[in-house]
């Protein structure tokens, strides 16, 4: 059919876009021609899980002279996930119209797809973290950051400790087919403190952490004492002084919470025997058994991913989420102690159960606190558990890491489909609540995926082993082209919904594949200055323009390799056009967007502007 239905995205059909609160008004419109001679229309409803149920439409007058308005107005108490079509009656009996994607109906028929469009319905209190809107995070991963020399004390003797910073870590098996990552270079909480006016240059607001407690291998996700930092970070009055100093800078720090596994050598488990207490590995009646699921004890037991270095926890034992939730739990004790929130670990793996009261017990320590979660996918309608989870619904997690809009801008930067870059984000913020969509964390490279630079500019790693990355850089030709784009993807992620999360050295120029090679350490004295003066500058901007902290978006084009959207709030708006093509581009402007001010070059505007080759421009009113 020639004519269009309904369409998810445009305010005449559907009166608000996106998630709506529990209680909210909504109002839908439905155009059929008159030519059907339809007597009746529907809105048919699906609770996630329960039945459909067809709510009658109005007859709400003509629309040209070819056209009837079908409408309703509805309000859902109930927040959940939910999925609607329309069906209606005619001379020729029951019809459907669908989604046939990017928000557009269509009239059912043998070829035409039959899927429903999802409303996401929040609880109307779900309040998110003000503090973290419109700001910048930072990402550490604290052993390869900065050594500040302050000597290390009580470091176990099975550690190798190295100073030549420019080399990679140790990643091949030892002589028993191991790799025990259990070289360190000696990165810790205080150097980090002494950084921060470098970090406020940028903009920082928010650093996160990778993990900081006790933990016998460098990335510290497997946890050996959950209320003791580890010795080559420092101490408690390390991560106080560091969170105290922070604040001063405007800056807040939170936490990586590792929830669902601890480490096998640790004060829990303790399999290796390295601590005095009664692990769960070496008695039945240590109070630290009825964390874990032993098969058959105790050399068989469930672990994480099968890694047996990693028990898995029951996070619903009564023990253990009393241990972590509790009112003198892990959780609280480190928000006491300056922290200003947590980024839980593979968030997807922990039962709603356990978040439910993790979350309750971070906002009742601080009614601020930040909870974000692990989750790759859509978090509004992913599966996990056997269920669809609810995170953000209320009552669970502020924000999830943004991979769906890493996705997008890294595949913008990498092949300039404009169309897909605009698809992919409008999926997501058509999905997401308004109060987590504003704290996302908008991330383009992470401690589990290549660096930035090598993503967009290196050959793909799929399928490759580790010796074949860790031979591959880029040559001058590719890292210099890699530069020009990480630049490009960096005003996208710095300017769409959600705060930018910088991994470090990103900013600095750093590549390398996956895990062990996105973990090298921060190149002080040998950084990119260019680029780090290019994301200073975004990090002022951000700092400077309130629309960026809850402004709306509008896509105002994606096409040829070039998108444009908008972002506007109360007091201010943006411009963003962007432009993959190799070869500057002349943008003609809409009227309200003519003679405005250019703020990422002071380029001038006209009735149009010129975008650099893969490069973007930025308009302000």
């Amino acid at each position: 059919m020639a004519f269009l239905p309904f369409h998810s995205r445009d305010l005449f059909f559907k009166s608000k876009f996106g998630a709506v609160k529990t209680g909210e008004k909504l109002r839908f419109r439905l155009l059929l021609p008159r030519s059907f001679c339809v007597s009746a229309s529907f809105f048919v409803l699906t609770k996630d899980g329960e039945d459909p149920v067809a709510h009658g439409m109005y007859w709400a007058g003509m629309h040209g002279d070819t056209q009837e308005i079908w409408d309703l107005e509805i309000a859902l108490p109930e927040r959940g996930l939910y999925f609607y079509h329309f069906e209606y009656d005619s001379a020729w009996g029951r019809g459907a119209i669908y989604c046939i994607g990017d928000g557009a109906g269509a009239v059912a028929n043998a070829v035409t797809p039959q899927n429903d469009w999802q409303l996401t319905v929040y609880d109307a209190n779900y309040q998110t973290p003000d503090w973290l809107k419109g700001g910048v995070m930072y990402q550490i991963f604290p052993d390869r950051f900065y050594n500040s020399g302050k000597e290390k004390k009580n470091v176990p003797a099975d550690r190798i400790l190295r100073t030549d910073t420019e080399n990679q870590p140790y990643w091949r098996p030892n002589k028993d087919g191991k790799v025990l990552n259990n070289d360190y270079f000696g990165g810790d909480l205080a150097g980090i403190t002494e950084k921060l006016p470098y970090l406020q240059s940028l903009g920082v607001t928010c650093i996160y952490l990778n993990p900081i407690f006790e933990a016998h291998a460098n990335h510290r996700y497997n946890t050996a004492d959950y209320l003791k930092i580890d010795p080559l970070l420092g101490d408690e009055a390390d991560f106080k002084t560091l969170c105290e100093t922070a604040k001063k800078f405007g800056i807040r720090v939170i936490l990586d919470g590792v929830f669902s596994h601890t480490g096998d050598d640790s004060l829990y488990f303790n399999r290796a025997g390295r601590y005095k207490t009664l692990g769960a590995y070496n008695s039945e009646k240590s109070p630290y058994y009825p964390w874990y699921t032993f098969f058959d004890y105790p050399d068989s037991y469930k672990s994480w991913w099968g890694f047996e270095t990693l028990p898995e926890v029951n996070e619903e034992s009564p023990e253990y989420l009393e241990f972590i939730t509790g009112k003198n739990g892990v959780v609280k004790k480190w928000l006491r102690l300056g922290a200003a929130g947590w980024r839980l670990d593979v968030a997807d793996e922990l039962p709603d159960a356990f978040l439910d009261a993790l979350s309750a017990s971070a906002k009742a320590e601080k009614a601020d606190a930040l909870v974000l979660g692990e989750v790759w996918e859509d978090a509004t309608n992913k599966w996990a558990y056997g269920e669809r989870r609810r995170y953000l619904l209320g009552g669970q997690l502020d924000s999830v890491m943004n991979y769906p809009f890493a996705n997008a801008i890294l595949n913008f930067a990498r092949s300039g489909i404009a169309e897909g870059f605009a698809r992919a984000v409008t999926d997501i913020v058509e999905n997401y609540p308004k109060p987590a969509l504003d704290c996302m964390m908008n991330h383009i490279g992470t401690h589990d995926t290549e660096r930035a630079i090598t993503k967009i500019m290196g050959e793909s790693a799929e399928g490759r082993d580790r010796e074949w990355q860790s031979q591959r850089v880029l040559s001058d030709m590719e890292y210099q082209k890699g530069v020009t784009l990480l630049k490009l993807t960096a005003v996208l992620q710095f300017t769409l919904p959600g705060v930018p999360c910088i991994y470090y050295g990103d900013e600095a120029g750093l590549q390398g594949y996956k895990d062990p090679f996105n973990r090298g350490c921060y190149p002080w004295g040998h950084e990119n200055q260019d680029l780090i003066a290019f994301y200073q500058t975004l990090g002022a901007l951000r700092g400077s323009l309130d629309c960026l902290k809850t402004g709306e978006l509008h896509f105002v084009s994606a096409v040829l390799g070039c998108v444009a959207y908008e972002r506007e709030g109360d007091s201010d708006g943006i411009l963003v056009i962007a432009n993959r093509n190799e070869q500057e581009i002349t943008y003609n402007l809409p009227d309200k967007w003519q003679y405005k001010r250019e703020i990422l070059h002071g380029k001038p505007v006209t009735s149009c502007v010129h975008v650099p080759a893969m490069g973007c421009v930025i308009l302000n009113f």
